[in-house]
């Protein structure tokens, strides 16, 4: 088993430690503010370590699991890790859209950027049966996202949740898997082009 493989889920368990950690320090230094966007653009690293509740932390843990355990299955290669590790400051900085949004924490935004580039990867790279999953992935995601109506408020109460939840991080984070993943692909061939000319 090759080492590029291992790193998709080494970098899901670098997010997990970091909201591991970020539940035992003061939040209000680390969460996202958009007011704040310019002067400590580091929060846009850091809003990833915040969550409002254990409810919180560990659906995102176990979100967390999911989405390694789908780029490991899926082979990525190193290239849409980094396209991943891309989309992770792109996700906060979306939410700019809704200036509203006064604080925001969490790893769910990410975690759709991660389902993004593993369905980008598939359709992409993949065999006749892997880029059906990759559509059946995008088509889900989408229609999850677009259910949860990210253009509406900024911040929903959904029954079962404890906390208030932002639809538009769900959103900016599937853009931005979308955006980097392609990114990388473009690269990938390009590089594959130059070796074979």
């Amino acid at each position: 088993m090759t080492p590029q493989r291992w790193l998709w889920p080494a970098f899901a368990a670098l997010l997990c430690l970091s909201a591991w950690l970020g539940s035992h320090i003061d939040q209000t230094h680390i969460d996202w503010q958009p007011s704040l966007a310019l002067i400590n653009p580091w929060r846009a690293f850091t809003a990833v370590a915040v969550h409002y509740s254990q409810l919180h932390l560990t659906a995102n843990l176990a979100g967390a699991a999911l989405v390694a355990a789908l780029g490991f299955a899926a082979r990525v290669p190193t290239a849409s890790t980094l396209a991943w590790a891309a989309a992770w400051p792109l996700t906060q900085i979306g939410l700019l859209l809704k200036p509203e949004l006064l604080h925001y924490g969490g790893l769910s935004g990410v975690l759709h950027a991660g389902v993004a580039v593993v369905a980008v990867h598939l359709i992409a790279t993949g065999a006749t049966s892997q880029r059906w999953v990759g559509g059946a992935l995008v088509v889900g995601v989408c229609a999850k996202v677009l259910n949860e109506s990210p253009w509406g408020p900024a911040l929903r109460h959904p029954p079962g949740w404890d906390i208030a939840v932002a639809p538009l991080a769900h959103a900016t984070g599937l853009v931005a898997g979308v955006a980097c993943a392609f990114v990388a692909e473009f690269m990938r061939r390009r590089a594959t082009l130059r070796t074979s000319s």
